[in-house]
């Protein structure tokens, strides 16, 4: 969305599209939020930016004329493009707020009006493009609540799990014919029997549940990230190792425990990383796809990874340890083209259609 605001770099936006879905990639994952800050979508509580609104319409246009469908975030945790962290002080320096932890976002009522009112306005908006509301539009696969969420504040999980219960049910008002996901980094509550699968014992303490946050009527389906050289400061292998667990685990929980699909929604291996290869962010892409395939060839409980972060040329102020122009490294782009084609075929010979149909037979070749 932020790339689309300025016709300089509006076509980057497109680019991407476009090279992603000629890789197979059929759904990408992106932000639909932006508060108070550069090209900021929402500038204060009900107040919008449309110049800004239309990069999105344009962010969803484009998705739909390449095939590729849309998860969008609502808020982020973190403090990059204002995330709750602006929420708060909004309600504060509007003399309404009940505290000025961050953690307020999810238990003051100023804050959940704001963002109830931000989830409307974004569900109901219509397309200046397509002429299609956002909550009617079918290339927009899901909502996602809020990215990362955490609540230190209460380690017993009860505030974060009565606010994804609160926010999930809202939308589900407006819009019913979208899925809904929360946006988790996939940790278990100390008290959790997994517990143990956490990288360490201070996840344990972050508010934050998978398999409980998850099982609520009105989240669809269950996501989760994995960053093991931030989360794990071993050898590479044993990085690894615990990335073919991690995975495991949740794919897991969500067939034995949630009876719902379940997607890796961010995972990379930082290049600023001592002694880094590409090879070595390369094992790791290959763990995740042999995992997730096998999971598909037996109609298990995962149903995709996203990498975090795809780029294009022009973007290198935007990139952070992960950003990878995939196209512009062979043997990477080899690798998530494989991928794209296996799971292609498991659906049958339709799904070999277009771009990705000529893209699989040439690496057959």
């Amino acid at each position: 969305m932020d790339h689309a605001v300025d016709e300089i770099s509006r076509p980057r936006t497109k680019e991407m599209l476009e090279q992603g879905s000629k890789m197979g990639l059929t759904v990408c994952r992106t932000w639909a939020f932006n508060d108070a800050t550069y090209h900021a979508l929402q500038l204060s509580p009900g107040q919008f930016d449309e110049l800004t609104f239309q990069a999105l319409d344009y962010v969803i246009a484009e998705a739909r004329n390449n095939g590729v469908r849309l998860i969008l975030s609502l808020v982020n945790n973190l403090h990059a493009y204002g995330g709750k962290t602006q929420y708060v002080q909004w309600a504060w320096d509007e003399g309404l707020g009940i505290s000025s932890s961050n953690d307020s976002f999810f238990y003051d009522p100023t804050t959940q009006g704001y963002f109830k009112h931000f989830i409307k306005t974004v569900l109901t908006r219509k397309n200046t493009i397509t002429g299609i509301e956002y909550r009617e539009d079918p290339i927009i696969l899901a909502w996602e609540l809020i990215n990362e969420p955490r609540c230190t504040s209460d380690p017993s999980g009860d505030t974060l799990q009565e606010w994804i219960k609160e926010m999930s049910e809202y939308i589900k008002t407006i819009d019913e014919k979208h899925l809904v996901t929360i946006g988790l980094e996939g940790f278990y509550e100390s008290n959790s029997p997994k517990s143990a699968d956490n990288p360490t014992k201070f996840e344990g303490s972050l508010g934050t549940d998978f398999i409980r946050n998850n099982d609520i009527q009105t989240i669809d389906f269950a996501s989760f990230h994995m960053y093991p050289d931030k989360w794990v400061h071993k050898s590479l292998d044993e990085k690894l190792e615990f990335a073919e667990k991690w995975i495991s685990s949740h794919f897991e929980d969500g067939e034995n425990q949630l009876k719902k699909p379940v997607i890796l929604s961010e995972f990379g291996l930082s290049g600023h990383t001592e002694g880094f290869e590409t090879a070595h962010r390369e094992k790791l892409i290959k763990i995740v796809d042999e995992i997730t395939y096998k999971s598909a060839e037996s109609n298990g409980a995962g149903a995709g990874s996203f990498m975090w972060q795809f780029m294009v040329k022009g973007m290198d102020e935007y990139n952070d340890d992960f950003g990878v122009i995939p196209w512009e490294l062979e043997s990477t782009y080899n690798v998530m083209v494989e991928q794209s084609c296996r799971l292609a075929r498991l659906r049958g010979s339709s799904a070999l259609k277009g771009s990705l149909r000529d893209v699989c037979r040439r690496s057959e070749q």
